[in-house]
C-alpha cells in the first residue's frame, strides 16, 4: 500500500534525523579528543589571558565599536537625509560618499587614514590617537550602509504621516525630525543592531594601525597569545569573547524582529 505524502515527509524526516546522528557520532569517536583539547583549549595557557583578555581587548572592542556605531549612526542620518534632498549637490555628495565607501575595503579605509591623514595635514593628528582614528575610519565605513538603511526606513513611513503633520501646521523640517525619523528608526532597528554586530567584528582590522597594548583589541590579543604561547587557546578564547557581545545582540535583533511582525 503507497503510503501518504504526510507519512513520506515524516519517514524523511527520520532517515536525515538518522544520517546526522550517525555523520555526528563518527566525527566524535574518529577525533583525538586530547589533542583537540591541547592545541584549542589548553586550560593553563587559557587561565594564563585573564584579567586582560576582558580588562583589555575585551574592554576596547567594545568601546571601538560603540563609538564608531554613534559616530557612523549620525552621520549615517545625515547622509540619509541629503540622499532624500531635493537639493541637486546634496544627493550627488551623499551618492558619492556612501557608493565610495561602501564599495572600498574597510582595511583600505584603516590604511588611508593611519598614513593618509598625517601625509595630507602635517603637524596635525586626529584627536584620540587610536581610538579616534578608529572611530572614524570604521564609523565612515559604517555610515555608508546605515545612510542606505535608514533612508529605506524613512522611505517606508506612509506619505500621510507627513501630510498629517503639515496639516497640523508643522513645518517640513519639524514632521521630518518629530514624526518621521522616529517611525523609520522603529522600522530599521533591527538591520542597524546587525550593523552594530558587522562593526564589531570589523574592529579586528585595528591590527594594521600597530596598536599598543593599552590599545590592543580582541584579534590582535589572540594574535598576541598565538605568537606567545604558540598554541591556538588564545584565538578560541577570543572567539568565544566576541560571541559574548554578538550572540545577544542577534538574540536582541530576533526579538525587534518578532515585536515589529507582531506590531503589524
Amino acid at each position: 500500500m503507497a503510503m501518504s505524502p504526510r507519512k513520506r515527509a515524516q519517514v524523511s524526516r527520520y532517515v536525515q534525523y538518522t544520517v546526522l546522528v550517525a555523520v555526528v557520532v563518527a566525527l566524535a569517536l574518529s577525533a583525538d579528543w586530547a589533542r583537540l583539547q591541547s592545541v584549542f583549549f589548553d586550560l593553563d595557557i587559557v587561565a594564563r589571558q585573564f584579567p586582560d583578555v576582558i580588562t583589555v581587548g575585551l574592554k576596547n572592542t567594545v568601546l571601538y565599536s560603540a563609538s564608531a556605531f554613534v559616530f557612523g549612526l549620525v552621520l549615517g542620518l545625515v547622509l540619509a537625509l541629503m540622499r532624500l534632498s531635493q537639493v541637486g549637490p546634496y544627493r550627488w555628495i551623499a551618492t558619492g560618499f556612501i557608493e565610495l565607501f561602501r564599495g572600498v575595503p574597510a582595511l583600505v579605509v584603516f590604511i588611508a587614514f593611519y598614513f593618509g591623514f598625517p601625509t595630507a595635514f602635517p603637524g596635525y593628528a586626529i584627536p584620540g590617537g587610536t581610538f579616534g582614528i578608529v572611530t572614524i575610519a570604521l564609523g565612515l565605513v559604517g555610515a555608508a550602509y546605515m545612510a542606505e538603511t535608514i533612508r529605506a526606513g524613512i522611505q517606508a513611513v506612509p506619505k500621510g504621516q507627513m501630510e498629517a503633520a503639515r496639516s497640523l501646521g508643522m513645518s517640513q523640517t519639524r514632521a521630518m525630525v518629530s514624526v518621521v525619523i522616529p517611525q523609520a528608526f522603529r522600522i530599521v532597528l533591527p538591520p542597524l543592531t546587525n550593523e552594530l554586530i558587522l562593526l564589531t567584528k570589523d574592529s579586528s582590522l585595528v591590527y594594521v594601525l600597530g596598536v599598543s597594548l593599552a590599545t590592543v583589541e580582541l584579534t590582535s590579543f589572540g594574535r598576541q597569545g598565538l605568537n606567545t604561547e604558540n598554541n591556538l587557546s588564545p584565538l578560541i578564547l577570543v572567539a568565544l569573547c566576541y560571541l559574548l557581545i554578538t550572540v545577544p545582540l542577534s538574540i536582541l535583533v530576533r526579538r525587534m524582529e518578532a515585536r515589529a511582525g507582531r506590531a503589524r
